[in-house]
C-alpha cells in the first residue's frame, strides 16, 4: 500500500507540474491570457470621434455585439472575451499610438479596428513591429500584403472594378466619360490610379477623365456638384466617389440641392451606406449607386438573423441608431472577421498570434450576404460576392447587379505597372516555405 500511496502521490505531482507548465505557456504565448479569470483580452481600434465617428462608430458597437454573443456561449476556447476599447479620434497618428498601447499594455491577442487607409498605413508599422494581429473591415485599394493583417473588406476587383464595368455596360447607362472624386488620401488616389489605368485600357481617353479630390470633413459641394454638371455636357458621365467619412452628407445634399439626378449623372459610392443615407434625405438620390459586398437589404435566412440580433442589441444597450437599426458591409466584414478569428484561436488551440495566422487560412463562414465567405489560403484576403444597388427613398438600396458567388481578391491590382511579379502572399510567410 506504500509503494501505491508513493505512486500516486508523484502522480499528483507530475500532473500539477504539467497543469502549471501548460497555464505558464498560455501566459508566455500572450499574456491577455487571464488563466485565473479565464479571460482574454482583445482591442477595439475605432474613430468615436471626429470626422470617421459617422462610420466607425457602429463598427465598435458590432464588435461589442459579436463578443457578447461569443462569451453567452462559453466564450473563445473557454476564455471570455474582455474588450478593450480605445478611440484614435479620427487623428492618424493617434492610431499607431492607441495600437502600440493596445498591444504593449494591454497585451489584446487581436485588434479589430480602423476604417481609412492613412489609419490602417499608421498602424501597420507598429502591428508588424510587436508582432501583433490586426482585422480590418473595409474595403481599401489594395497594393499592400502583411502577415499581421486581415483584410476582411473589399479589394478593387472585389468593388471598384466591377462598379466602373457596370456603369460601362449597357445595362448601368453607357457612361463613356468619368468623374473620380474622392477624399484626398491614400485610398482614393491609389484607387483612382487604377480605375484610370482600367477606363484606358477600355479605350477611355485622358480628356473623358475629371479627377478631384477634398479634404476631410469638407462641407462646400456646391462648387464641385457645378463643375460636374459642366464635365457632363460632353457625353453620358457617371462619378465614382470615394469621399469618406461626413463629407458624404453635405456632397448628397448638394446632389439633390441643385437637382443632379441618377437619370442625368449616377453617382456610385465605395465608402457610402445604409449608416451615411441616415442623415440625408434619399428621396432626390433614388438611382444613385453603390458598391458593396453586402447590403441590408438581401433577403436570406443569415440575413434575417443578423439584423435581428443588430436590432435586439442596439435596443438593449439603448444605442443612438435603436430607433432606426441599420446594418451595412463593414459591420457584415467586422463580424465574419471576429468569428474567423474565434474558429481559427479553436483550430489552433492557442491564442498564439503566428499559430492562429496559420489557421486562418481556409476559414469559412456563412455570411449574412448568404453566401460562405473564405479567408483565402494565402493572401490574407477574404473570398466576397459583389453587389451593385441603388439608392432607394427610404435609404435603403435595391440590388441590380452581382456576381454568381464569391470573387477572389486581387491584393495587387493587374492595371499597376510591376504587380504581375508581386507575390500573391505575405513575403515572411512565403520565405518560410
Amino acid at each position: 500500500m506504500s509503494y501505491r500511496r508513493l505512486f500516486i502521490k508523484r502522480l499528483a505531482a507530475v500532473a500539477s507540474v504539467v497543469a502549471a507548465s501548460t497555464a505558464l505557456s498560455l501566459s508566455l504565448q500572450v499574456p491577455a491570457a487571464n488563466a485565473q479569470t479565464k479571460t482574454i483580452k482583445v482591442g477595439v481600434l475605432h474613430s468615436l470621434s471626429g470626422t470617421m465617428a459617422i462610420s466607425e462608430t457602429v463598427l465598435k458597437d458590432t464588435a461589442l455585439m459579436a463578443f457578447e454573443e461569443i462569451n453567452a456561449k462559453g466564450g473563445v476556447m473557454g476564455y471570455k472575451i474582455e474588450p478593450v476599447v480605445v478611440d484614435p479620434a479620427s487623428n492618424w497618428p493617434l492610431f499607431a499610438e492607441k495600437a502600440r498601447q493596445l498591444l504593449t499594455q494591454d497585451k489584446v491577442a487581436a485588434v479589430f479596428g480602423c476604417w481609412t487607409s492613412v489609419s490602417r498605413k499608421s498602424v501597420l508599422p507598429v502591428f508588424e513591429e510587436l508582432n501583433g494581429l490586426l482585422f480590418y473591415p473595409v474595403q481599401y485599394e489594395g497594393e499592400e500584403i502583411s502577415k499581421n493583417v486581415f483584410y476582411t473588406g473589399a479589394a478593387p476587383n472585389q468593388q471598384a472594378i466591377p462598379a466602373v464595368e457596370y456603369l460601362m455596360s449597357k445595362e448601368g447607362g453607357g457612361a463613356k466619360r468619368w468623374v473620380l472624386l474622392g477624399t484626398d488620401y491614400v485610398y482614393p488616389r491609389t484607387t483612382n490610379k487604377i480605375l484610370r489605368a482600367f477606363l484606358k485600357s477600355k479605350g477611355v481617353a485622358d480628356k473623358d477623365i475629371d479627377e478631384k479630390y477634398t479634404p476631410f470633413g469638407h462641407s462646400d459641394y456646391q462648387t464641385i456638384v457645378a463643375d460636374i454638371k459642366k464635365f457632363a455636357g460632353g457625353g453620358k458621365t457617371a462619378v465614382v466617389s470615394t469621399i469618406n467619412g461626413d463629407s458624404n452628407v453635405p456632397f448628397y445634399k448638394e446632389l439633390g440641392n441643385q437637382g443632379l439626378k441618377a437619370t442625368d449623372v449616377p453617382v456610385v459610392a465605395f465608402s457610402v451606406g445604409e449608416e451615411e443615407l441616415r442623415g440625408v434625405d434619399t428621396k432626390p438620390l433614388v438611382g444613385h449607386l453603390a458598391a458593396w459586398n453586402y447590403f441590408m437589404s438581401l433577403k436570406n435566412p443569415e440575413n434575417d438573423a443578423f439584423k435581428a440580433k443588430w436590432a435586439a442589441y442596439a435596443k438593449s444597450k439603448k444605442l443612438a441608431a435603436a430607433d432606426k437599426p441599420l446594418t451595412n458591409d463593414p459591420m457584415e466584414a467586422t463580424y465574419i472577421g471576429i468569428y474567423m478569428w474565434k474558429q481559427a484561436v479553436e483550430k489552433a488551440k492557442s491564442f498564439d498570434v503566428d499559430k492562429v495566422s496559420a489557421a486562418m487560412g481556409g476559414q469559412t463562414f456563412k455570411a449574412p450576404s448568404g453566401f460562405t465567405a473564405k479567408m483565402d489560403e494565402k493572401n490574407h484576403h477574404l473570398h466576397k460576392p459583389v453587389f451593385i444597388g441603388e439608392v432607394k427613398s427610404d435609404g435603403q438600396f435595391n440590388v441590380v447587379w452581382k456576381t454568381p458567388g464569391p470573387v477572389r481578391a486581387q491584393p495587387w491590382s493587374p492595371f499597376i505597372a510591376g504587380n504581375d511579379k508581386k507575390k500573391d502572399e505575405p513575403a515572411l510567410m512565403a520565405a518560410k516555405k
